[in-house]
């Protein structure tokens, strides 16, 4: 956003027209030992080129690098339109529409936001967003819990991204609900439907699912979502936004369709920028509506016949009695959505498939040139999307090591998440690598291993 700093003349007419003698003086009544002083650790100011000189300098430090990292943050190409258009000021200095009268254009991006991530979740609503897709997954664990309300146990798979699982437990633990972990299968990478059946006579909430799931894998989502609501129990999917351009959408999943999903919106236009920002989407089916969190917005027209867009649904307790809200740490992660609503609106379905369909292609031909490897090879048997995990022969943490060295990161290291995954690197390839980048990815595996 343009900033033009105010000169000593405009400081000096805005003092004298509020009737102060100095910027001082509007902050006397901060007692004096409260005050730090000056800023002594602050450099004085650079011009232009200086301050552009530095910056680089900066960027140098951070270095280059190939990326093949994923594991919930993703590279995509974000067109240089989305920035461009999300960064005028209309949009970078709007944060959320308490005033609905007065922020009609912030409530139809937020409205096309939402029937956007409706059409491509298959549910029938969704909110304004959430934080990321950790946070929205805690609350839709709450949400379940609420709309059950003879049990408070919520089956998580293992398979669900570690952090996610993390965040939902530091949130829940103090309300009661139980969280149960899942175990995967160590040859699919996968849920096993008959692995439910110890839980065939127990009473749980939710049962979570992820598409794909933290290993890349696809779930046997159709069979899992019908056997929890044979029990009566609410589905939760927790997908990849840019995969479901491929894949049956949550809404669709087994005979009836999950009941709510959740997920991080990173891929649909954010850069990565070091961890973030990041926010995470939420949709649900109509009869679970009036349980979820933040705030629906609607379309209707005015007493002269005129369109507008208004504050539909408001479950926050900054609109309704305390005791009755649904959350009370959901925001509109405003500038996100819009950069995702942005980026949705110019690739369109089809360059959201092109995307999706580019990704797995590139992940696939990057396993087939890694299995050419001598020890290495695919752990998990079960379909992919755009990650996978690869086994080595030497201990994944030195290979990264190694690969850092050239430039290159080269995946994630499953040891800490996953111990009983040895030498185990889970890998990403994105629509943005090329052939080359490939094969510059294997030839220096190869180094690396020696």
């Amino acid at each position: 956003m343009p900033f033009i700093p105010h000169t000593d003349e405009d400081i000096a007419a805005m003092l004298t027209s509020i009737g102060a003698s100095s910027i001082e003086e509007l902050f006397d009544e901060i007692p004096a030992d409260l005050k730090c002083g000056r800023l002594t650790g602050v450099p004085p100011g650079l011009n232009e080129m200086e301050i552009a000189r530095l910056m680089a300098g900066h960027a140098e430090k951070d270095g280059t690098y190939l990326n093949f990292i994923g594991a919930g943050a993703y590279e995509h190409h974000i067109p240089a339109a989305v920035w461009q258009i999300t960064t005028r000021g209309e949009f970078y200095s709007s944060y959320t529409p308490y005033q609905a009268e007065a922020s009609q254009g912030t409530l139809q991006l937020l409205y096309e936001y939402q029937t956007m991530m409706a059409s491509l979740t298959g549910m029938d609503v969704s909110n304004a967003s959430m934080y990321d897709g950790a946070t929205a997954l805690a609350e839709a664990a709450l949400m379940a819990v609420r709309s059950h309300r003879t049990s408070s146990r919520i089956l998580i798979p293992k398979t669900v991204h570690p952090v996610y699982r993390s965040v939902v437990r530091t949130i829940v633990k103090n309300q009661n609900i139980e969280v149960v972990e899942l175990p995967y299968c160590p040859q699919s990478g996968q849920i096993l439907p008959d692995s439910l059946d110890e839980f065939a006579n127990e009473d749980f909430a939710a049962l979570v699912i992820p598409q794909p799931n933290f290993f890349g894998v696809l779930e046997q989502v159709d069979a899992l979502t019908d056997w929890a609501h044979s029990k009566n129990a609410l589905v939760i999917s927790v997908t990849n936004p840019v995969a479901l351009a491929m894949l049956t959408p949550p809404g669709e999943w087994g005979s009836k369709g999950a009941d709510i999903a959740v997920g991080e919106g990173q891929p649909l236009g954010i850069p990565l920028s070091s961890g973030g920002p990041y926010f995470g989407f939420m949709a649900c089916k109509s009869k679970l509506v009036r349980q979820i969190p933040g705030r629906i917005i609607g379309r209707t027209n005015d007493l002269d016949g005129k369109p507008g867009f208004v504050l539909t649904l408001q479950a926050r307790e900054q609109h309704i009695r305390r005791s009755k809200a649904t959350s009370n740490i959901c925001t509109n992660q405003g500038l996100m959505v819009t950069a995702a609503t942005i980026y949705m609106s110019l690739l369109g379905p089809e360059g959201l498939r092109r995307i999706a369909a580019k990704s797995h292609a590139n992940t696939l031909a990057l396993v087939e040139k890694m299995e050419t490897l001598s020890g290495v090879k695919k752990v998990f048997s079960g379909p992919i999307f755009h990650e996978a995990v690869l086994s080595l022969p030497t201990p994944a943490k030195e290979v990264l090591q190694t690969m850092k060295q050239q430039k290159i990161l080269g995946g994630l290291d499953l040891q800490e998440h996953y111990p009983e995954l040895d030498n185990a690197l889970l890998v990403c390839a994105t629509e943005t690598k090329t052939s080359a980048d490939l094969q510059s990815y294997t030839e220096q595996m190869k180094l690396a291993l020696g």
